[in-house]
């Protein structure tokens, strides 16, 4: 993998890390008087931690973070809360379905992130492959907990 290539691949995962962890965020605190809140806010912590290592991956490899990206990033999310939902001013059950399946999205390309990563630990010294397998391991579980969010959400509302 060419290094500018590199560079641009990490970049686009942070910009969507970015929306991840705002999204798992604004999901954890509407939910926050639920039985999911606590799922949620462990979720939207992860995530933030997740964001950090890349972050930290990205330094290790002399990969610059690429603010305009992170920033681009940031605005899709708070745009995407003004799609009409089909009731005004108020939240409906499909907002958090949606909302669940972005997540869910956004953490299979986190998932695909770490495999790649670890496909190049070999030839690049300074990625940690035991690192990169927890990092993977727990967006599998990431997975499994937001798909089952996902699923309880989608029976409520269907």
């Amino acid at each position: 993998m060419q290094h500018d290539v590199l560079g641009i691949y990490l970049n686009d995962h942070l910009a969507g890390a970015t929306v991840g962890a705002d999204l798992a965020r604004h999901l954890a605190h509407r939910h926050r008087h639920s039985a999911r809140a606590s799922l949620l806010e462990r979720i939207a912590d992860e995530i933030a931690q997740d964001r950090q290592s890349l972050l930290a991956i990205m330094d290790g490899l002399g990969v610059p973070a690429h603010r305009y990206k992170v920033v681009a990033g940031w605005a899709a999310e708070r745009l995407r809360r003004l799609k009409p939902n089909g009731v005004l001013q108020r939240h409906v059950g499909l907002d958090t379905v949606m909302e669940l399946e972005t997540l869910r999205l956004g953490v299979e390309g986190k998932s695909l992130l770490w495999l790649t990563l670890l496909a190049q630990a070999e030839k690049r010294t300074a990625l940690d492959t035991a690192q990169l397998n927890r990092l993977l391991d727990r967006a599998r579980t990431q997975l499994d907990t937001v798909e089952g969010l996902r699923r309880t959400a989608a029976a409520a509302v269907f």
